[in-house]
């Protein structure tokens, strides 16, 4: 049997909004943006170079919904970007403006530093180490 995850839905507050930052300011590519509906679009994102998971951005459409924008996960990290280069990418991302929570740190498993999208969820930023 083989399986994989195709997709993580993203809650967010605006669709047009939420591309600008990720393909702007994390410099994501965009997949997929096709009209559903009046309200409501299948957006697919990808960091450069991914060939795995893509996110997709969900527009909130409900009072629930909209309380989750930002906080989908209670305050844990959310997200994790691996990079092959943390410095290059780490440089390049706050010459952007993206807002770093926690600094870079060496760990057992890899380089790694906290930053928050948009709209406040955390990611993590790692470069893993060589296995």
């Amino acid at each position: 049997m083989k399986q994989t995850l195709g997709h993580i839905a993203l809650i967010v507050r605006d669709y047009d909004e939420a591309l600008d930052f990720f393909t702007r300011t994390l410099n994501f590519k965009l997949i997929e943006d096709t009209r559903l509906s009046k309200d409501k679009r299948w957006v697919l994102i990808a960091p450069p170079g991914s060939q795995g998971t893509n996110l997709l951005l969900a527009q909130a459409s409900t009072p629930e919904q909209v309380s989750r924008i930002g906080n989908q996960t209670g305050g844990r990290v959310f997200l994790f970007l691996h990079t092959d280069d943390f410095w290059r990418d780490y440089r390049e991302m706050t010459a952007r403006k993206v807002k770093f929570v926690r600094e870079s740190r060496e760990e057992s498993y890899g380089t790694v530093a906290v930053f928050e999208d948009l709209y406040g969820n955390l990611w993590d930023l790692v470069e893993p180490k060589e296995k």
